[in-house]
């Protein structure tokens, strides 16, 4: 029996009735939360435990992004230009990036997100599709220690990338799931892509699946308006509708989006307990309209189970669901809702209540006896905790992600003094660098930038004298498959 004491916090524990215990210690044996209380108390049940000083600082549960991408993106951050539409940037760069990476790529893309989400206090993130290599995701999020649910990319239009008829589609989950597993801390969702590319008789396979498998499914529905005329011409009904007369809908669900929705379809919601990961960042970075048309604050004043999302690195540049928090929260007040979110109802969708959209608020979402030790340590002394205020109000309003210290996950530390504990970030960033470069290679693809980039030493050059040359590619010929750290 292995025992931490995570000693003298003021513990935000998002329990049902949200009580903040202040100069609390957290006891966790065996990567459960086994009692909370005062550090001598703690002591004195568990002789010779190790300690983590959390003195002074403010204590939280780890928080859940539900629809965060990992691959492919990561190694072309800040690649895809804001002045274009959604669908340009989805079909002309994401895909063609997609359809060019290796199984290393994917690993190191998946360990690069991970890394990221931990240092921002993310604990679990719901991976909606990774396209070609989810056995390869799976090893590198299991390396970095963050809890996942995944699987590969499913679609059954003819002529896309990794399409395939529905039954091999099926199979394909089915292979991951079996490998996987479903109650891991890395395992196994059913992920099709969904938007108008997924046949009915996918949908409902994949439904069945999920049922037989006993597991959880999530796709992509209505981030647009583009998603409407294509069902409109399928079945004459809306998106979520259609999805609802198949048979699909039910708490099994996590739809992706869902931003372009009317009446009938957050009732459909509601009634199936469907639930929905809204992406805020994504949607103002794409402009797809959810300041006009989102619906989510409806289906959370109904009952209905809302999660936090970001997306993927090239539409929401970051994977911070405390900022995900901020955005939901200020621009549902900036609208006029007649009931708006605010700061202490944001903060849950970031814990408790998104760990209830997918299915894991037995397990995760608040410090509570009993539950997995998902904890993230946040240091308070940087001026944004200075005075220290309503703490749900300064973690939102707020974003202290940067102050995040030490991150547990399953009781295992995996972020110490802001130093990630299972991998060397050093060498991800290396590898990441490299594998990039090889990938672009390979895409054709020319990163965009805005402004001109002019060496220093070249400045007399681009001022009127002869051009410099330009750098020659490296490693040419080479497949950029890049040994993982």
């Amino acid at each position: 029996m292995t025992a931490l004491l995570i000693v003298g916090g003021d513990v935000v524990t998002m329990a049902p009735g949200r009580e903040v215990l202040t100069g609390a210690t957290i006891a966790v044996v065996d990567g459960r939360i086994a009692a909370l209380g005062t550090a001598e108390e703690m002591r004195l049940r568990h002789p010779g435990a190790d300690e983590l000083d959390a003195t002074g600082c403010v204590v939280a549960p780890g928080m859940v992004n539900a629809h965060q991408h990992t691959t492919a993106d990561p190694l072309t951050r800040s690649g895809i230009p804001d002045d274009i539409g959604a669908q340009d940037a989805i079909f002309n760069w994401a895909v063609p990036l997609h359809n060019a990476h290796t199984g290393g790529d994917d690993e190191i893309s998946a360990m690069l997100t991970a890394a990221e989400s931990l240092r921002r206090g993310v604990t679990t993130i719901i991976e909606p599709g990774t396209v070609a290599h989810p056995l390869r995701v799976a090893a590198g999020l299991r390396k970095t220690g963050i809890r996942a649910r995944l699987n590969g990319w499913g679609w059954d239009t003819e002529g896309l990338p990794f399409a395939a008829p529905a039954a091999e589609v099926l199979a394909q989950q089915e292979e991951i799931v079996r490998e996987l597993g479903t109650t891991d801390r890395v395992s196994a969702w059913i992920t099709l892509l969904g938007h108008d590319l997924v046949s009915d008789a996918l949908f409902q396979g994949a439904a069945e699946l999920a049922e037989r498998l006993d597991t959880r499914m999530t796709w992509h529905i209505s981030p647009g308006e583009n998603d409407i005329p294509g069902y409109a011409q399928r079945s004459g009904n809306r998106p979520v509708v259609h999805l609802h007369k198949l048979g699909v809908l039910g708490p099994r669900l996590l739809l992706g989006h869902a931003v372009w929705l009317d009446d009938d379809e957050v009732d459909a919601i509601v009634e199936t307990d469907t639930a929905v990961a809204s992406s805020p960042g994504a949607y103002l970075r794409l402009g797809q309209g959810f300041t006009r048309a989102n619906r989510h604050v409806d289906i959370i004043r109904r009952g209905g189970r809302i999660a936090l999302g970001c997306d993927s690195h090239n539409a929401n540049d970051v994977p911070d669901i405390l900022r995900a928090a901020m955005l939901f929260a200020g621009l549902s007040l900036d609208r006029g809702d007649t009931d708006p979110v605010h700061a202490h109802e944001a903060l849950a969708l970031a814990t408790i209540d998104g760990a209830r959209a997918i299915g894991l608020d037995h397990e995760i979402g608040s410090i509570e006896v009993g539950k997995a030790a998902d904890v993230v340590v946040y240091d308070t002394t940087d001026p944004v905790w200075t005075p220290r205020g309503d703490e749900a109000l300064q973690l939102v309003w707020g974003m202290p992600s940067h102050t995040v210290r030490d991150v547990l996950v399953d009781g295992t530390v995996v972020v110490r003094d802001q130093q990630l504990q299972l991998v060397d970030y050093d060498d991800l960033r290396a590898c990441a660098k490299e594998n990039s470069h090889h990938l672009l290679r390979r895409t054709g693809i020319t990163p965009f930038r805005r402004w001109p980039r002019i060496a220093a030493a070249d400045l007399e050059a681009a001022s009127g004298g002869p051009a410099a040359p330009e750098a020659e590619h490296r490693a040419a010929g080479q497949t950029g498959e890049v040994q993982c750290p």
